[in-house]
């Protein structure tokens, strides 16, 4: 289903005038078994896209938060392959998109093209690299176009207008629109300048605009709702997950979609 299942969850929560909610786990913490049940009980819940993070060595885009929970992962054996068989044992109970964050070495020793076809036959919707550039990015997004995957892009509020208009050509599925310069992690307030930020990234692009790094809590999110598509929640999420379990991430989570 790839790019089209991710449209026609934005187009669905547009019509119910809603705005999509899209949560961050790093698959492989605590363990496979847990992230399995989390997918299905999140989406039970109301979640309607679930980035299923690819833990790695070094993520420099992260907080402390999912570095901690990326170290646990790979502690426990979590590895890119793993991550696909349980992509495939989910699709028989989840219709919800699934779309890999994954810095962009694991990929690379892969194979990008082996990637593509495992990816596609696990059912995996899409791709998010925040360390590979644009310039760097058509092998990759060639492979996923091929098997009708979506390859979303990160922009920032410091990606100029030109580069903006470079990469929102190249994007499907969604735009991953970063709320604030620096890495992932919950923070207490909005950031300045949000409103002028998402309406220049609305002026490039017919796709949706997805908004995450920072949201931590349902108000941010309610505040943050009415200027873009749909509210990505990463650390806050993990960090429920990882100390108060399954039960306190389906709390935060049914607290999200009411405000949203």
């Amino acid at each position: 289903m790839g790019v089209e299942r991710i449209g026609a969850t934005f187009a669905a929560r547009e019509k119910e005038g809603r705005k999509a909610l899209i949560v961050y786990l790093c698959a492989g913490d605590p363990s496979l078994e847990v992230t399995a049940a989390a997918v299905e009980e999140l989406a039970a819940a109301g979640v309607d896209i679930i980035e299923l993070g690819v833990p790695f060595s070094d993520p420099v885009a992260d907080g402390p938060v999912i570095q901690a929970a990326s170290t646990r992962a790979l502690a426990g054996g979590t590895n890119l392959r793993k991550i696909l068989d349980l992509v495939k044992d989910l699709r028989s109970r989840v219709s919800l998109p699934l779309v890999l964050m994954s810095y962009y070495n694991p990929l690379l020793q892969y194979g990008l093209a082996a990637l593509a076809a495992d990816l596609a036959a696990a059912g995996v919707d899409g791709l998010i690299v925040p360390d590979l550039p644009l310039e760097e990015s058509a092998p990759l997004r060639e492979k996923l176009a091929a098997v009708k995957l979506a390859a979303i892009p990160l922009v920032a509020p410091t990606t100029p207008a030109e580069r903006l208009q470079q990469i929102a050509a190249a994007a499907q599925g969604f735009i991953y629109c970063v709320s604030l310069t620096g890495v992932t992690g919950a923070r207490e307030s909005l950031p300045p300048g949000i409103a002028a930020y998402l309406a220049r990234v609305r002026e490039t692009t017919d796709l949706p605009l997805g908004v995450g790094f920072g949201i931590s809590h349902p108000e941010q999110a309610r505040l943050l709702a009415p200027l873009c598509d749909g509210i990505i929640v990463g650390s806050a999420i993990v960090r429920e997950l990882h100390e108060g379990g399954l039960p306190a991430a389906v709390k935060l989570v049914q607290n999200l979609r009411q405000a949203i």
